[in-house]
C-alpha cells in the first residue's frame, strides 16, 4: 500500500538532487496506473448504456438523464480525493505516518456521512430531478428507478473517492487501477445478471452498480485501514479531524463547481448554434474528455509528489518536479494534440455518416489539437497547486477564470454562425480563451513562493 515510502522519509534532500531519469521513473510509476484507473471508470456508464440500451428507447434515454445527474454529483465530490491526497502526501513526506493516516481515515468517515445524506437526498428527489432535465414521463420514470437504486452505492462511490486519495497520498496508484479494473468487470457481471437474468430491466443496472460501488469501498477501506492499524492510527472518528478534511476541500469544491458551471455554459452555447454544431460538439468533446484522462494523471502524479516533497521541506526538489511534471504535460498534450488533429476526419468516420457533422468534428478537433499542450500546462500547474494544499488560490481564480469566460461564450452564442464555423468559434473561447485564463492564472502562481508552504 505504501508505494515507495520508507518509515525513515528524510526531512531535507536539497543536498541530494533527485536525477531526472529516477523523477522519471517517479512520474510514471504513478501516473500510468492512475490513468488505467480513470479510463475504468467511464466504463461503468459504458456498460450500463450497453446493457440498458437493449431494453428499449425510453430506458437508454432514461439512463443518459440519470448518468448525468450522478457523473455530476460525484464530479463535485472530487474534493475528497484531491484534498486527501494533498494532506496525506505532505505528512507522510514529514515523516508524520501516524498522522497520514489518521487523517485518511478522517477523509473516510467524511466521505461517508456526506454519500449517507446526498443518496438520501438524491432517492428522495429523483422524480423531479428526471423532469427538471426536460425528461419525458415515461423517461422519467424509469430515470427516477435507476436513480433511486444507485443512490444507494453513492456512499460507497464518494469513499472509494476519499480512499484512493489516501492511496494516492502514499504514492500508490496501483492498487486503485486493480480495484477500478476489478469493478468494472463486476459490473458488467452483475448488470447482465440482473437486468436480463433475474429480469429486473433498468433497476437491475442501478442495483448492480451499487453493488459494485460498495464493494470496491470496501476493497480500499480495508487496504487503509490494514495501514492505519499498522501505525496504530485510530479508526474512530474524529470531529476535529474531519472538520479539517471538510475546510481544506470547500476551496475545491468551489474550483470544481467553476470548471462545471464553465462545461455547462459550453454546451448550453452549443445548443444554440444548431443540430450539426452540437452534433460535432458531442463527438469533440468526447475525444477531448478521453485525452484529458492521460493530463489528469500527470496532475496526479504532480499531487502526490509535491505534496511528499514540501512535507518534507525539500523546496528544491519540489521546483524540479515542477518543471519536469510541466516538461511531461506540456509534451503529453502536444503528442495528443498531434493525434487529435491529424485524426479528426477519421474520428468523424467512426462516429456519424452526415458530411456536415464529419466536417464540423474535423474542425473542431482541429483546433483542440492545437490548444492541448496549452490544456496539459494547465493541468500539471492545477495537481501541483492542489497538491501543495493551495485550494484558496484556486477556488478564487477559478471564479475569476470562469467570469472571464461567460462573456466570451456568449459572444460566440450570439454572433458566431452555425455549424462547423460555430463549434470552432466555441472550442477556441473553451480551450483557448478559458483554459488560457487559466494557465496564466496558475502559471503565475507557479513562479512565485507563496503556494511552497513546507512542513506538515
Amino acid at each position: 500500500m505504501d508505494g515507495n515510502l520508507s518509515r525513515d522519509t528524510p526531512q531535507h534532500t536539497d543536498d541530494a538532487p533527485v536525477p531526472t531519469r529516477t523523477l522519471d521513473r517517479q512520474i510514471l510509476a504513478l501516473a500510468v496506473p492512475a490513468l488505467g484507473a480513470l479510463v475504468a471508470e467511464p466504463l461503468f456508464v459504458l456498460v450500463d448504456s450497453a446493457v440498458v440500451g437493449h431494453l428499449g428507447t425510453a430506458q437508454l434515454a432514461a439512463l443518459s438523464v440519470a448518468s448525468t445527474l450522478l457523473t455530476t454529483l460525484v464530479g463535485l465530490c472530487v474534493f475528497l480525493a484531491y484534498a486527501t491526497t494533498a494532506a496525506v502526501a505532505r505528512r507522510i513526506g514529514a515523516g508524520h505516518r501516524r498522522e497520514a493516516l489518521q487523517s485518511g481515515v478522517d477523509g473516510l468517515w467524511l466521505a461517508l456521512g456526506l454519500g449517507i445524506a446526498l443518496g438520501a437526498l438524491l432517492a428522495l428527489v429523483a422524480p423531479w430531478a428526471a423532469h427538471t432535465l426536460g425528461a419525458a414521463d415515461d423517461v422519467a420514470h424509469y430515470a427516477a428507478v435507476y436513480l433511486r437504486w444507485s443512490a444507494c452505492g453513492l456512499p460507497g462511490m464518494l469513499v472509494v473517492l476519499a480512499s484512493t486519495g489516501v492511496l494516492r497520498g502514499l504514492q500508490d496508484t496501483r492498487t486503485p487501477l486493480w480495484v477500478a479494473s476489478g469493478g468494472a468487470v463486476v459490473n458488467a457481471g452483475l448488470n447482465v445478471a440482473l437486468v436480463y437474468g433475474a429480469g429486473l430491466g433498468i433497476a437491475g443496472s442501478g442495483i448492480g452498480t451499487a453493488i459494485t460501488q460498495l464493494t470496491m469501498a470496501a476493497v480500499l477501506c480495508t487496504v487503509v485501514v490494514r495501514g492505519a492499524r499498522r501505525e496504530r492510527a485510530s479508526l474512530v472518528p474524529h470531529a476535529g479531524g474531519i472538520w479539517a478534511n471538510a475546510r481544506d476541500g470547500v476551496p475545491l469544491f468551489v474550483r470544481t463547481l467553476s470548471l462545471r458551471a464553465a462545461i455547462l455554459l459550453t454546451v448550453f452555447v452549443a445548443t444554440a448554434l444548431g443540430e450539426v454544431a452540437l452534433a460535432g460538439y458531442q463527438v469533440v468533446n468526447s475525444v477531448w474528455g478521453f485525452a484529458a484522462f492521460a493530463l489528469d494523471a500527470l496532475a496526479i502524479a504532480a499531487q502526490a509528489l509535491v505534496g511528499h516533497r514540501l512535507g518534507a521541506g525539500d523546496v528544491a526538489t519540489t521546483r524540479r518536479v515542477l518543471r519536469r511534471t510541466l516538461q511531461w504535460g506540456v509534451g503529453a498534450g502536444a503528442l495528443l494534440g498531434v493525434l487529435i488533429a491529424a485524426g479528426g476526419w477519421w474520428f468523424a468516420l467512426l462516429f456519424t455518416q452526415d458530411h456536415d457533422v464529419r466536417v464540423a468534428v474535423a474542425v473542431g478537433m482541429a483546433v483542440c489539437g492545437l490548444l492541448m499542450p496549452m490544456a496539459g500546462w494547465v493541468f500539471v500547474l492545477d495537481g501541483v497547486l492542489i497538491g501543495a494544499g493551495d485550494g484558496r488560490y484556486l477556488a478564487w481564480v477559478g471564479v475569476l477564470t470562469f467570469v472571464v469566460y461567460v462573456p466570451v461564450a456568449l459572444a460566440v452564442r450570439a454572433w458566431a454562425p452555425d455549424g462547423a464555423a460555430g463549434l470552432a468559434w466555441l472550442w477556441l473561447a473553451f480551450a483557448g480563451v478559458f483554459m488560457a485564463a487559466r494557465a496564466l492564472t496558475t502559471g503565475w502562481r507557479a513562479r512565485g513562493t507563496d503556494w511552497m508552504r513546507t512542513g506538515a
